[in-house]
């Protein structure tokens, strides 16, 4: 082994002396990608717009450009997909240049989408008999898109007992996020079941969907955070913190949102609603204990206060300022701007996506409002990025 070698072998991931020999050229274009963000005069210019037109006209200034100029009937869910394609197409550039591990690295940031597709595809099926699974493959992330191979699988799933069975044997378990649908069946069915058709499809049919989806996010985050600290150097402590807070925020959702349903029953807080807390976080384990046990808003923000960061979110839910999820965007967004103020790592890669996520969500927002004739509500949604209003940046969130 050459002296380069065993410096590339023994140094962490985001090292200054080897990381540009692997992903520097990822890291420029990520940069650059970087620059394409809207900026607080092109939000502004596009909140003024009257029509859709308007919107298209105002985005050909952008990064965006003509995205739009194929269309001819333009609405919010056009800008959605559009926007999307965008956003996919840079993310594909970079997995194709990528060398291991950022191209694993970057193979687990569409896990998460891939878990949307197959959650969308169950929830519907299982809700209507009668839908064509092509029709909602359509509708799936394209983020999340499986092999050509797996699409044919699942175009060929038939709606019945003995086509879930086959989903999962044959689909499923041979995809990327297969492991984390065994894991959930082996845990709750013995595993004679879990090997059989018949367990299979009556855990399937009879989980509820969003128990199952609270699960499978739960592993996922758990999987990704290991192999993040598995990484080493600035990545691991970077991912790690981002992937916590992501962890903390599902699981302050998942108490509150279990509020007035069946979770919040006393008999069933510690066991049934503890079972979907992910097992890292900075409330874990104390934090995920108490949270174990509270049963309404006053007990919740008890437990929240000893978290001032999240104390802080949770209060603009109590006063109306902002829902629980969009104060999280918020959080989110700052702790994912931050990620790109250090170099030689790979945070930054994965805060890249979920900020065009959010970006994508403000535009599709701004769309609806003008649509809907309410520009006047544009703010109750709408998060700044990479803004010199941010609220963090006005000292208004708590870090």
């Amino acid at each position: 082994m050459s002296s380069l070698d065993l410096l590339l072998a023994t140094t962490a991931v985001g090292g200054l002396a080897t990381f540009n020999i692997h992903s520097g050229f990822n890291e420029a274009l990520l940069r650059g990608y970087r620059l394409g963000f809207l900026s607080d005069q092109e939000y502004h210019h596009i909140q003024q717009c009257e029509n859709l037109e308007d919107v298209k006209l105002n985005l050909q200034e952008t990064d965006y450009g003509n995205f739009l100029q194929n269309e001819t009937k333009i609405s919010p869910s056009t800008v959605r997909e559009k926007c999307l394609d965008k956003l996919v197409s840079e993310f594909e550039y970079l997995r194709a240049n990528a060398d291991q591990p950022l191209a694993q690295f970057l193979d687990f940031i569409t896990y998460d989408y891939m878990i949307d597709n197959v959650m969308l595809i169950l929830k519907a099926t299982l809700s209507n008999p009668n839908v064509t699974v092509s029709s909602l493959i359509e509708q799936a992330h394209p983020l999340g898109r499986f092999k050509a191979s797996t699409l044919k699988s699942i175009v060929a799933f038939e709606n019945s007992p003995n086509g879930y069975s086959e989903l999962y044997q044959s689909v499923l378990i041979d995809t990327p996020i297969g492991k984390y649908f065994h894991e959930v069946i082996k845990e709750s069915l013995s595993e004679s079941s879990a090997n059989g058709n018949s367990g299979v499809t009556n855990f399937l049919k009879e989980m509820p969907t969003t128990k199952l989806e609270n699960l499978l996010r739960k592993l996922y985050l758990e999987d990704f955070y290991y192999f993040c600290k598995g990484l080493g150097g600035e990545t691991g402590d970077v991912m790690c913190q981002l992937l916590m807070t992501r962890a903390d925020s599902m699981a302050i959702s998942i108490t509150l949102n279990s509020f007035g349903t069946p979770l919040n029953d006393p008999t069933r807080r510690h066991s049934d609603r503890k079972q979907l807390y992910p097992s890292i976080g900075l409330l874990y384990p104390e934090g995920i204990e108490n949270l174990s046990l509270v049963g309404d808003e006053i007990e919740l923000g008890g437990v929240l206060r000893g978290y001032p960061s999240y104390f802080s979110v949770f209060e603009k839910h109590q006063y109306g300022d902002k829902s629980i999820d969009d104060s999280f965007y918020e959080r989110e967004a700052m702790l994912n701007e931050l990620a790109f103020e250090g170099q030689f790592n790979y945070a930054a890669f994965y805060a890249f996506v979920r900020l065009k996520e959010q970006e994508i969500r403000n535009l599709v927002w701004i769309c609806e409002c003008i649509v809907q004739r309410q520009k006047d509500r544009v703010e109750d949604h709408f998060v700044r990025i990479f803004s010199r209003d941010a609220p963090f940046r006005k000292g208004n969130t708590s870090s």
